[in-house]
């Protein structure tokens, strides 16, 4: 939280989101769970939850702003890499769980524990999102339109284990895109990352820290360093 502003009320969120009664009944719900399984398990650090709906909600429901139309009349098809405690994955789950919104919402945590938070939490949420327990690396049959991922891996690392997913494929109609939530080091991230791919990158102002951005990656490739 920055010096001087104060707390994000869940009456905050919803009226800066303009969301469902349902839908923040989900969300309470998974704030309630989520206060609750920390207590166990590391699934988010403690002081972070003094500022629960800023730092989580609202950090992760602001991708909704750039996610694509759902292509050719199916459902948008969501990966989350590493989700851990369901951030961004599960909250834009409850965020995307009806109408023209709806969309498949796929979790990947290596993590046990983890994955039997996320299982019981969307169960509690009234949510059916694909819980992988198990390593990114044994995703690759899966095509989503876009993988998200936030703290999980510096950018290189982290287009590494996303580049299966984010591989142009001409059968496409509507290119998958990479939404990473960043920090403070994005830029260094950025120049690192481009000594090994090549990609389109965008990058947004984050709505939950002044210091964070949301990158949007496109078209990834490795670099062809054949002599």
């Amino acid at each position: 939280m920055v010096s001087g502003e104060r707390t994000m009320t869940a009456a905050d969120f919803q009226a800066r989101f303009d969301v469902s009664r349902e839908t923040m009944d989900r969300l309470t719900c998974y704030v309630a769970l989520l206060e609750k399984w920390n207590r166990r398990i590391n699934l988010v650090s403690p002081r972070s939850l003094e500022d629960v709906w800023r730092r989580h909600i609202l950090d992760s429901a602001q991708l909704l702003r750039h996610l694509p139309a759902p292509p050719d009349g199916r459902l948008l098809c969501l990966l989350d890499l590493g989700s851990g405690a369901g951030l961004p994955g599960l909250v834009l789950a409850a965020l995307c769980d009806k109408g023209s919104r709806k969309m498949a919402v796929h979790l990947a945590e290596s993590d046990g524990r983890k994955a039997v938070f996320l299982r019981e939490a969307a169960r509690e949420m009234g949510l059916s999102p694909t819980v992988h327990a198990a390593r990114v690396e044994s995703l690759t049959t899966l095509a989503p339109d876009v993988v998200t991922a936030r703290a999980l891996a510096p950018l290189p690392k982290l287009l590494q284990l996303a580049a299966p997913f984010l591989a142009p494929r001409a059968a496409r109609s509507v290119p998958s895109c990479g939404l990473f939530l960043k920090g403070r080091d994005v830029e260094k991230e950025i120049v690192l990352a481009h000594k090994g791919w090549e990609m389109s990158v965008e990058s947004f102002p984050s709505l939950s820290d002044p210091q964070g951005v949301v990158l949007r990656v496109r078209d990834l490739r490795p670099l062809d360093r054949r002599p």
